[in-house]
């Protein structure tokens, strides 16, 4: 082996050590809390015994919340998006001081603790009876906590595609505000969506503080189910409520990974047909640039 190749190889197990060591720092408590929510008796450990005992029992006492949480999950996803990626189109078109602004505001719900914000939705409208006692109002601040994330996602892939080229292009074959913004803006933007969307389901399904403090007995999610059950009930009980948890999450996780990888694939072999859905109607049809070479 020639001696250059040394410090090569050195640096490369020790960079393969050190991923090891993150990752076993970040995956053994996860194992450990998986293993107490399937043994008999957590302070016995597994020679007490595997059981699904404690699942049972988590599914009859807190299903409720399973499904409560995904229901405000996409709901806040629906509400975001309505709102979020308008928005971001908005600033990424009139990039001045007054969008700048509105972009810092829209930032404060993320660098403030959680429960401030709950604590300033309480006070504002706590005096809605119906609206306090509703899980709308766990929903109001979910959007409110996760609407930057959608923002900024998707003014990032704005602002690096130039948005505002592609906008005078449509707009000098005719396209109206509106027929530019769904043919070309939202599949120009397609991946910064996406990425903001698994941002904020997974921020919505996990979110404690703030849902803490507006939640009400009929109105709890997974996370202030799984506090409650880690203080009220066994030990055994709570780390089954962890592993429902990890059984929820993960394979939403996975599906919005692939729709993200499919959506990138899809955009990397697409023909440049986005132009021909925005001209003005008579206009000659866009002829691909590979078939006009041959031609």
């Amino acid at each position: 082996m020639r001696p250059s190749l040394l410090p090569r190889r050195t640096g490369y197990w020790l960079q393969l050590a050190l991923t090891l060591l993150v990752c076993a720092f970040m995956t053994v408590p996860v194992v450990l809390s998986v293993l107490a929510g399937l043994t008999n008796n957590i302070f016995v450990g597994v020679s007490s015994g595997l059981t699904t005992r404690w699942l049972a029992e988590v599914w009859a006492l807190y299903r409720n919340t399973i499904f409560l949480s995904l229901g405000i999950a996409l709901a806040c996803l629906a509400c975001t998006l309505v709102i979020g990626v308008p928005a971001a189109y908005y600033m990424a078109l009139r990039r001045n001081r007054v969008t700048r602004l509105i972009e810092e505001l829209l930032m404060l719900p993320v660098a403030l603790p959680g429960l401030a914000t709950a604590l300033g939705l309480i006070l504002l409208y706590g005096s809605f009876q119906g609206l306090r006692t509703s899980w709308v109002f766990i929903l109001i601040g979910h959007v409110v906590f996760t609407l930057p994330f959608m923002v900024r996602a998707v003014l990032a892939i704005l602002a690096a595609i130039d948005i505002r080229t592609l906008e005078d292009a449509a707009a000098s074959l005719g396209a109206t505000r509106l027929q530019r913004f769904f043919t070309v803006v939202l599949p120009n933007c397609r991946q910064g969506i996406l990425a903001g969307a698994l941002m904020v389901v997974t921020l919505s399904v996990g979110e404690f503080n703030l849902t803490w403090m507006l939640h009400t007995p009929t109105t709890q999610t997974l996370p202030v189910g799984l506090a409650d059950s880690y203080a009220s009930m066994r030990l055994e009980i709570g780390s089954a409520y962890t592993i429902v948890f990890f059984v929820m999450i993960i394979p939403l996780l996975v599906f919005m990974q692939a729709l993200s990888a499919l959506g990138a694939r899809t955009r990397r072999h697409a023909l440049p047909a986005d132009a021909a859905a925005v001209l003005p109607a008579g206009a000659p049809p866009v002829t691909p640039v590979a078939e006009r070479r041959h031609a």
